[in-house]
């Protein structure tokens, strides 16, 4: 049996300057946008193959302590080619890299995104 995660649902303040924020960090690119659930918006970013789904529903949600509530997202890994030039664009785009760590199989470190999402990202290169 084969399986691969294809896309995570994720609630944001903007989907469109998230989606922004993707494309420009990561080379993605937005596969689908429209309404959504509760009168919300939602784009999905990412590749033919996966993709994140950021959705709103016009502000009205509030950020969740992640590592203490359970069933909450923690953070989002995203395995690049070029982990210096990927850092290199989140510090272009006003983001702190931190939590830089190199043990098997990769290469890494962290940046928390304007709704507070941590993201890893890590290379395997």
């Amino acid at each position: 049996m084969m399986a691969f995660l294809e896309h995570l649902n994720l609630t944001v303040s903007d989907p469109m300057r998230t989606a922004d924020m993707l494309c420009d960090l990561f080379g993605w690119r937005v596969r689908w946008q429209g309404p959504s659930i509760n009168g919300g918006l939602t784009l999905h970013v990412g590749s033919d193959d996966s993709y994140l789904a950021v959705y709103s529903m016009g502000g009205t949600a509030k950020a969740a302590r992640t590592y203490e509530t359970i069933g909450a997202l923690n953070h989002i890994g995203v395995v690049v080619d070029d982990l210096d030039a990927t850092e290199a664009r989140v510090r272009s785009a006003g983001f702190v890299p931190h939590n830089h760590d190199d043990y098997e199989p990769g290469r890494r470190f962290y940046f928390h995104d304007h709704d507070g999402v941590e993201i890893e990202v890590v290379s395997y290169a």
